[in-house]
């Protein structure tokens, strides 16, 4: 069977160097769509260089985003990518990001969990500088047709939406050429930019990356709820529940509850179909 479970969980963690600077940190921003308008002073905190601060979700792209190829090619893990999708994301921040730094990324596998027709790997990120740990990336990588195995089928991670009108409703625009600018931050996959792969990939044009989605909506809450304070955020985390095309719209409705704020985020132009579903963020 192309994943062995217990090897994959039991195999020697995987550590590579990885480093980024104030370029990596704006050319992320322009691909959340950060820099409208140019000259907004709210705008300059994520394109201008003397002013820079980085946003949180940031960790899902440092060093090109290897995390995930580090995990998919990981020992007991070996699967057709056709069958892959991105379950769920979470960042777990220890302190704030630098504009610029060195560090390394120590990578494990702590459980596969047997979903039927489907195994879920999660792939864990340990990031850490000289000055000690920065944060933990824990990817979810659903890939279909590989349960079955007798495996713990795993917990439940659903998060029911609060039994009132949310407090917050924002809009966000996607551009048409946003997909091509995001994977300049290291995910190439064609999927995001090639029609003819879309096609065979089953979408009749190309499809936004999950995590672009990711990062706009950390950024839509770090901007309205959080007075654009990144270092407020503690920990980010969704599931993926369908996909963005570009040029949709975003619409996030936010529930502020203490230190924690509740998002639900769905595309305008295809009857609000849900985007990212149990997402959360909590914060200082």
């Amino acid at each position: 069977m192309p994943i062995d479970a217990a090897k994959a969980v039991a195999a020697e963690p995987r550590s590579t160097d990885i480093a980024w600077d104030h370029k990596d940190i704006q050319l992320y921003h322009l691909g959340l769509g950060a820099g409208l308008p140019a000259t907004d002073p709210d705008e300059l905190r994520y394109t201008l260089e003397s002013k820079l601060h980085v946003l949180p979700s940031f960790a899902t792209v440092a060093g090109g985003g290897m995390a995930v190829a580090g995990g998919l090619s990981a020992p007991g893990v070996d699967v057709n990518l056709a069958h892959v999708l991105h379950g769920g994301q979470t960042v777990t921040l220890h302190r704030p990001i630098p504009v610029s730094g060195k560090a390394v990324q120590t990578s494990t596998i702590p459980a596969v969990y047997d979903k039927g027709k489907a195994a879920v790997i999660v792939m864990r990120s340990d990031v850490a500088d000289a000055d000690g740990p920065l944060w933990t990336c824990d990817t979810q990588i659903f890939v279909r047709g590989e349960g079955g195995f007798g495996g713990e089928r795993g917990p439940s991670a659903r998060l029911d939406l609060p039994d009132r009108a949310p407090d917050r409703v924002e809009e966000r625009p996607i551009r048409e050429d946003q997909a091509l600018l995001y994977r300049l931050s290291g995910d190439w996959n064609p999927l995001h930019a090639d029609p003819e792969f879309a096609k065979l990939a089953g979408f009749d044009r190309p499809i936004l990356h999950g995590l672009c989605t990711y990062g706009m909506t950390l950024k839509a809450v770090v901007d309205t709820v959080l007075g654009g304070d990144v270092s407020r955020v503690r920990s980010y985390t969704t599931r993926f529940a369908g996909v963005v095309f570009p040029g949709e719209t975003l619409r996030l409705r936010m529930w502020e509850g203490e230190g924690r704020v509740q998002v639900a985020v769905s595309a305008v132009e295809r009857d609000d179909a849900p985007v990212l579903a149990d997402t959360l963020v909590e914060y200082a």
